[in-house]
């Protein structure tokens, strides 16, 4: 069943960070990194990555440094986003956000803290992949995390307030939000896995595609879903004037793009058979989703 998977694997990936984090010096910020990164959260994005390492017979060990880094990233984002200079939110994840628990700066810094600390993981030497390997992943990582992606993409949602924006501009905006960490994510199983260049842009592409659905399902429960199954406020897009699919099409128009985009997904994950079918269980949770 897919929510216990979801959740045997988000424990996999606390239990990481964990002990990652304990074998550092301590400092004053470890404890709002761990309250952002660790306390909560579905970790969506490392299930795609171990699904789509079981298409390739890709050990969890070889990934899970993968994973947190990707989480770290995840969260320093949500952080930075819930901060009362960018969309002020004070629930996350069914709780205070970490700027209501420990003070703006504290949360800014714990934000900017786990950025580094993704990249971090992925560097330390206990991590058994080549030099070449992890200077791949890092570099996408980087490109997926700054300007360029979520960084980015967050300045465009913000500037998009209270504008019209057409349907190309909108996709652009939520595939740079919330695209770019799942073509990463997709990218650096491909990496791992040795893949040529061509092969790895075709599974980023997927990644992208899976980031831009799940941006969808996100604002579906932000018009429909209850504080008490998301974790956060919800309705808050129309308040803030949020560009949005779903604002732009209707609802009835923006559930048939995401299904149609479901199918385009599933139909480029057919040639991997049974070894793609966790994977395809993942994306199919992903548009249906309750929290």
């Amino acid at each position: 069943m897919i929510k216990k998977r979801l959740i045997r694997n988000a424990n996999k990936i606390d239990k990481f960070l964990i002990n990652f984090l304990k074998k550092q010096k301590n400092s004053l910020l470890i404890k709002p990194m761990k309250y952002g990164v660790i306390s909560g959260g579905k970790k969506i994005r490392s299930t795609i990555i171990l699904d789509a390492g079981k298409i390739f017979n890709i050990s969890e060990a070889r990934l899970i440094n993968v994973c947190a880094a990707v989480e770290c990233i995840h969260s320093y984002s949500l952080i930075h986003d819930d901060l009362p200079c960018m969309d002020n939110d004070s629930i996350r994840r069914g709780k205070p956000s970490t700027h209501i628990k420990f003070g703006e700066s504290s949360a800014v810094l714990a934000g900017s803290s786990l950025l580094t600390l993704a990249f971090e993981i992925i560097s330390d030497k206990k991590y058994l992949l080549n030099a070449k390997t992890k200077n791949e992943i890092i570099r996408t990582l980087a490109s997926c995390s700054g300007h360029t992606g979520i960084a980015g993409g967050q300045e465009l949602d913000l500037k998009f307030e209270n504008k019209k924006k057409k349907l190309n501009q909108i996709i652009d905006m939520q595939k740079k939000k919330t695209g770019k960490l799942f073509y990463f994510c997709l990218y650096a199983v491909g990496a791992v896995a040795n893949k040529s260049n061509k092969e790895k842009f075709f599974l980023g592409q997927i990644g992208e595609d899976i980031g831009l659905l799940f941006q969808l399902a996100d604002d579906f429960l932000d018009n429909k879903g209850s504080i008490k199954l998301v974790g956060k406020p919800v309705k808050k897009d129309d308040k803030k004037g949020k560009s949005t699919l779903l604002n732009l099409m209707g609802e009835k128009k923006a559930y048939l793009y995401a299904n149609n985009l479901k199918k385009k997904i599933l139909r480029k994950l057919e040639k991997h058979g049974k070894k793609g079918k966790q994977l395809t269980n993942t994306i199919e949770f992903i548009l249906e989703r309750k929290f």
